[in-house]
């Protein structure tokens, strides 16, 4: 009786953990389908299979072997940082490319898994803080356009109904994050989107026949959207996205480790690594997206004091069986734009406030960094805003100098590396714990 109680208790907690990354995980292919123009059908499948990838990619996390496996509670979920890219890579390069470069991209995580130790050292905080801080501004004009209704050339762009249901579903999202405690707080994204979508139903702005048309169980099948296809350049692009995914996805361990007692060495950092790349690999066969460890779990575990990763196989559990019925997939879709816009509009704002705090542990008493963060930023906006500058140049060349988060990564790398070299992990650590 008491082991059944228990495993109640771990079961609730991850159905808790799965509520806090749900909003974060459906939202980067509902970006990327949007974004490309795929149906209904094409859209229902692709939420369905990245939750169902989602829980996948856990289970690999969890489970711990002499190849892979970190064994923290760890939840995998979709890298945001990846909509971007992924967008460009397939407008200008077909779909086929885009999962032809995810693939790489895993393949290339699990080849450097092992001395990735001497590769993160090409991104200090200096590197990730600028990245991740481009990345969030870059995705903003995403969310303000879907905010008006998600097309800018419409005769109804900014219609006030739209504009109504945006603000209200930012309100509660801040309502919540204000006046709520505890668990509840930490779905707010979640919060914000439901209460948006029932003001929407209210109003007679929800379409429930996706959910009609969708089928009730499916079952995932590789290459749903054609064969991969390799294109080097789309791939390149791919591979830095992966390592700063690995760079954020190593915070997440350090943490984890930090609030359960566990040490995080070496070797543990490689498996987790692995696990990660092969994630990226199956989700690459299955039609999804890049993985990374999910920092909105990490206060969870804080939170419920549960050191354990018993709720973690639950809550992987949970996301593989609702990732087999594409009903619930069909759900997200209903999401009206302004809502959708509404919310992420403030997750794409709390990405570039994520980098902004990264930012924080560099001496900006040099001159040189700040040299290194303005330039940075500047080409990665500007270069974003205005990509037809490069209209004379190669178009592989374009598909570089057109991303303003490629542009920006290997920008600070460079300057990073000309100014201040390569220091060693203890130099780093001693540098913040001198400026703290």
């Amino acid at each position: 009786m008491e082991r059944k109680t228990q495993s109640g208790k771990a079961a609730i907690l991850g159905l808790q953990h799965l509520l806090a990354m749900y909003a974060g995980a459906v939202a980067v292919p509902l970006l990327i389908g949007t974004g490309l123009g795929f149906n209904q059908e094409q859209m229902t499948y692709l939420i369905s299979i990245d939750i169902f990838m989602c829980g996948l990619a856990t289970f690999l996390q969890l489970i711990v072997n002499r190849f892979f496996g970190i064994g923290l509670p760890v939840v995998l979920g979709c890298a945001i940082q990846a909509v971007a890219p992924l967008i460009l890579i397939g407008s200008n390069e077909g779909v086929g490319a885009i999962y032809g470069s995810v693939m790489a991209s895993g393949l290339f995580v699990v080849l450097v898994s092992g001395f990735f130790s001497k590769i993160k050292r090409l991104f200090p905080p200096i590197v990730t803080g600028t990245v991740i801080t481009v990345i969030g501004l870059t995705l903003i004009p995403v969310a303000i356009e879907k905010m008006g209704g998600g097309n800018a050339s419409a005769a109804n762009f900014g219609d006030k109904t739209s504009l109504l249901l945006a603000f209200v579903t930012i309100a509660l999202i801040v309502s919540v994050q204000m006046f709520v405690k505890g668990f509840i707080r930490s779905i707010a994204v979640l919060i914000g989107l439901v209460g948006g979508s029932i003001l929407a139903a209210v109003m007679g702005r929800i379409d429930l026949s996706t959910i009609g048309q969708a089928p009730f169980f499916h079952v995932p099948q590789p290459f749903y959207f054609g064969k991969p296809t390799f294109d080097i350049w789309s791939i390149l692009l791919m591979i830095i996205i992966s390592i700063v995914s690995m760079v954020e996805s190593t915070g997440v361990y350090f943490a984890l480790g930090d609030i359960t007692g566990k040490k995080v060495g070496e070797e543990e950092l490689k498996k987790g690594y692995r696990a990660e790349g092969l994630a990226v690999i199956l989700g690459g066969i299955f039609n999804t997206f890049p993985y990374t460890g999910f920092s909105q779990n990490v206060g969870l575990v804080q939170l419920s004091g549960i050191k354990t990763r018993k709720p973690i196989y639950f809550s992987a559990a949970f996301l593989i069986i609702l990732g087999l019925f594409p009903k619930v997939g069909a759900l997200a879709q209903i999401i009206p734009e302004p809502v959708l816009g509404g919310g992420m509009l403030i997750m794409f704002g709390m990405v570039a406030v994520q980098g902004i705090r990264m930012l924080m542990d560099v001496d900006f008493t040099n001159d040189k960094n700040l040299l290194i963060t303005a330039v940075s930023i500047g080409f990665g906006l500007g270069f974003n805003i205005v990509p037809t500058l490069f209209n004379q140049l190669p178009q592989t060349v374009q598909m570089f100098t057109g991303n303003g988060i490629v542009m920006s990564s290997v920008t600070a790398i460079i300057l990073n590396l000309v100014f201040n070299g390569l220091k060693k992990d203890e130099e780093i650590i001693k540098a913040a714990l001198i400026k703290e």
